[in-house]
């Protein structure tokens, strides 16, 4: 399970540390799922945790959304989350059927539950999760999997590898065991 610091999570979900530490521990409404050890030091979250953060932002900045009241609604979306594979959650919503009610609903429209509901797309979020986290995006190629993500190799520097001209000793060795 790969974790992210409170700096890299304050980054990945536009919340200010203040912001993330009242979200995440006074109020605990989407608790950090690796405590502070010690005063000082950084809490550490998942990929699933800041997708919730990510969620929760969303709903108070976009829609004015009240969030205290939505903690069981986090909680349970937390539990199912811990289930899903995070390739599985590319081209899928949350709707929020109202109290904390919710599911997840593929991007075709005609599977929309009856009545209203509150669509949240995944996409978007899961791109940013995707480069914080080096995880992988969506398959070009329906059913096939990228064996590296991009984001996780693409910022390591590469290696020079000089040659060198075979020694007069290494040249011999070869003829010899032929």
């Amino acid at each position: 399970m790969r974790y992210v610091t409170t700096p890299h999570a304050c980054q990945l979900t536009g919340l200010s540390t203040e912001r993330l530490r009242e979200w995440t521990s006074r109020r605990a409404l989407i608790p950090a799922d690796v405590k502070p050890r010690r005063k000082g030091s950084p809490a550490e979250y998942t990929w699933q945790t800041i997708l919730i953060l990510r969620l929760a932002v969303t709903l108070r900045e976009q829609f004015h959304i009240e969030l205290q009241a939505h903690k069981s609604l986090f909680n349970s979306l937390r539990r199912e989350l811990r289930t899903k594979s995070f390739i599985a959650l590319w081209g899928q919503n949350v709707a929020l059927l109202g109290g904390d009610r919710w599911t997840f609903v593929e991007d075709a429209a005609d599977q929309l539950p009856a009545g209203d509901v509150l669509l949240l797309r995944l996409n978007a979020h899961l791109d940013v999760l995707s480069a914080g986290f080096a995880l992988p995006s969506p398959a070009t190629v329906p059913g096939q999997f990228d064996l590296f993500p991009v984001q996780a190799v693409a910022g390591l520097p590469v290696k020079q590898v000089r040659r060198r001209a075979p020694s007069k000793l290494t040249v011999l060795a070869r003829r010899r065991s032929a």
